[in-house]
């Protein structure tokens, strides 16, 4: 190979090998930072537009009725799980499969809370395989550096709850005009019923679908008991 070619060779070499380091390191780096320091904002929150309605609290100031709410109506293995719960994801792409064209584009993912962490905080919305492949590369350094409890109380402080509003906070004083902390066990459970497509359901005005998945939430998070031990 002539020297010029070869040095032409080696610096987009270096150029490409740095740019794998930083896309490596760079989410470690903010998954790191965030471990004890609340996001600032979310990528959905720029991409959305319009007022953001964001207000962190600690998880002592979230109601346990609505921590146990989320995990049931989102992920019942989430204290057992390493991040991928892999029936879910089974489940998941057997419904993906049996689904007709117009169904598959509402169908539901297998993903875990620690994924939609993953996601809500460090990447855009859509479901791309290269998203996908990102979410799952973070959702392996959430779960090896933060506690399960902080994975929870980050999903419950930035999850969209309606138009431009995300977090626990701004959603119990937007719905039911309360704190986080003095929701009830049913005001929890609607708020946990609405999460998959919270502009397009009210956890304030439930229609008589979201009022039934809320009782069954309510039901299913009553008895988590021991599995909820870990937060």
């Amino acid at each position: 190979m002539p020297p010029g070619l070869w040095r032409k060779s080696l610096k987009i070499g270096s150029v490409l090998f740095g740019a794998l380091i930083f896309v490596l390191l760079a989410p470690a780096a903010l998954v790191a930072l965030y471990r004890t320091t609340p996001p600032p904002q979310t990528p959905l929150m720029w991409l959305r537009g319009g007022p953001v309605h964001y207000q962190w609290v600690p998880f002592n100031k979230i109601s346990p009725y609505l921590a146990r709410s989320a995990v049931a109506a989102e992920d019942e293995a989430f204290c057992t799980h390493g991040g991928f719960d892999r029936a879910a994801i089974e489940r998941a792409w057997e419904s993906y499969m049996d689904a007709s064209d117009d169904e598959k584009a509402t169908l539901r993912g297998g993903s875990t809370i620690s994924q939609q962490t993953a996601k809500n905080v460090f990447l855009w919305p859509g479901r791309t395989w290269v998203r996908k492949a990102l979410e799952a590369g973070i959702t392996v350094y959430l779960e090896a550096l933060w506690t399960k409890k902080r994975i929870l109380e980050v999903y419950l402080n930035v999850v969209e709850w309606g138009p431009g509003i995300y977090g626990a906070e701004a959603a119990a004083r937007y719905h039911f005009h309360k704190s986080a902390a003095a929701l009830d066990a049913h005001e929890a459970a609607l708020l946990a019923s609405v999460l998959p497509s919270p502009l397009k359901w009210s956890a304030s005005k439930p229609g008589p679908y979201v009022q039934g998945r809320a009782e069954a939430i309510a039901g299913r998070a009553a008895k988590l008991g021991a599995y909820a031990n870990c937060f």
